[in-house]
């Protein structure tokens, strides 16, 4: 039974890691079943055994990538001074992952389609509204914004993380982009957390 469990598991890895690589490079429509199949090796009775349609294997590919990022923002997180800086930062690192190909097509670009809106947002909010969260408590510890404030700056600040996200995503000119919307965030950071700063 280990054994079994074992292999399936194997199996259903192969089968996204290939999505994930094709759904990066040529976007989920011009993405074939047959590409999958042949790109993983895996037979497409082993694939309909794991997932019930390709929109199934594109949500577990875009659940798989969203976490994947969500690690790399924490990691990019990690040594800061304080909360304060660490959400900081890690905003930052979200924003550029905005130019990364699988971000920006499978998690930017197609998902909102592919999967619909309010899952979409359902995915984003498990993976990524946590640490936003953690890094406004941090802020409201030192005062810099009201504890009830913390749950709906929040959504606030993940939605405008999103869509500087798909603004450079979409732009024709993603490194100018990228820039605009760091010099952007920053702005509405230090408005946000820095005008109730208190000295020392």
């Amino acid at each position: 039974m280990d054994g079994r469990l074992a292999k399936g598991q194997s199996t259903r890895e192969l089968l996204v890691a290939a999505a994930r690589e094709l759904f990066a490079r040529d976007g989920y429509e011009a993405t074939s079943i047959e590409a999958v199949l042949h790109q993983s090796g895996v037979s497409r009775g082993s694939l309909y055994h794991h997932f019930t349609d390709k929109k199934a294997l594109f949500e577990a590919v875009l659940i798989r990538v969203h976490a994947d990022a969500v690690q790399l923002t924490v990691k990019a997180a990690r040594g800061s001074a304080d909360g304060v800086e660490a959400l900081k930062a890690g905003c930052l690192a979200w924003i550029k992952l905005a130019r990364d190909p699988t971000i920006s097509r499978i998690v930017l670009i197609d998902a909102p389609s592919i999967v619909g809106w309010v899952r979409w947002r359902q995915i984003d909010e498990q993976h990524s509204f946590g640490v936003v969260k953690a890094g406004l408590r941090a802020a409201a510890k030192k005062g810099l914004l009201p504890e009830p404030m913390i749950e709906p700056i929040g959504h606030i600040l993940l939605a405008a993380l999103n869509e500087l996200a798909l603004l450079i995503a979409m732009s024709r000119d993603p490194r100018q982009a990228e820039r605009e919307a760091i010099a952007a965030l920053d702005l509405v950071l230090r408005k946000l957390l820095g005008a109730q700063q208190r000295p020392g």
